[in-house]
């Protein structure tokens, strides 16, 4: 098996992955910059989605290579992370949460664009992605037991909501993301999710919550200084995390989110 693995804010590098070789792979949606190696004994392809440094703001992210990257370098399953500001009092800063449904009605790329891997008119495979809820549940259940083990508790369940970055959101903003059930948001996963559904790999979302949502908790918001202590923090137990969890991963019965109507 081979497992892809995205990381964002404060995990730039991956740590302990044995052999790794970095390098960039050209695709007809740009470059994308992968590293190849074995982690927790375990064949991955990991892919920084800010690359070293923050080089890449979220309106930057290149998400169409990210995806079609790993899914040409034959990854089985996509694991992912995002650190989000939380939208539930009781989803404190620290916490962490395995999203079991999404929020990203705009459906667009960073650049504007709508969010899909069928751009040109007429090519083999264009058509609809068409599911349930749009997470792996085999993977969702690996990230969960993962967590578990290696020392963390994972809220399970949950609605993501992609916002377009880079700024944050305002309180109006988030008032009405609380109405419809959102627990969390960020600004890279939405495109990820979708690309991967139409790509056919099977997709998990880790959030790692760094800070209450502006006005969420107005008796005690969380301090930029400890929103970038947790962001620090984020990259240690990220790892712990997916060390646990990747060798959970089921290579039986692990396939596609939902199905695709397509015309070739």
């Amino acid at each position: 098996m081979r497992v892809g693995i995205i990381t964002g804010s404060g995990s730039y590098v991956l740590p302990h992955v044995a052999d790794g070789v970095p390098g960039r792979v050209v695709t007809r949606f740009g470059t994308a910059e992968l590293t190849r190696g074995t982690f927790a004994g375990v064949d991955v392809v990991y892919v920084s989605r800010h690359l070293p440094g923050h080089r890449l703001l979220s309106s930057q992210v290149r998400h169409r290579a990210n995806i079609v990257a790993l899914a040409e370098a034959g990854v089985d399953a996509i694991v992912a992370v995002t650190i989000c500001g939380s939208l539930d009092a009781s989803l404190p800063p620290g916490a962490l949460v395995v999203f079991d449904d999404l929020y990203f009605p705009s459906n667009r790329l960073p650049d504007g664009s709508i969010c899909t891997l069928h751009d040109d008119p007429g090519a083999s495979g264009r058509g609809h992605w068409i599911f349930d809820l749009p997470f792996s549940q085999p993977l969702r259940e690996a990230l969960l037991t993962g967590a578990r083990s290696a020392g963390y508790a994972a809220r399970d369940g949950g609605c993501y909501a992609h916002t377009d970055g880079p700024r944050f959101n305002t309180r109006a903003e988030l008032r009405a993301l609380m109405q419809i059930g959102v627990k969390a948001v960020s600004q890279t996963a939405g495109p990820e999710i979708v690309l991967s559904g139409e790509a056919g790999v099977p997709y998990a979302l880790l959030g790692f919550i760094t800070d209450y949502a502006n006005g969420i908790n107005p008796d005690d918001p969380t301090p930029v200084d400890e929103l970038a202590r947790l962001l620090d923090a984020s990259g240690d137990i990220v790892a712990d995390v997916l060390a646990a969890t990747l060798p959970r991963i089921p290579p039986a019965g692990l396939g596609p989110v939902g199905t695709r109507l397509s015309w070739d």
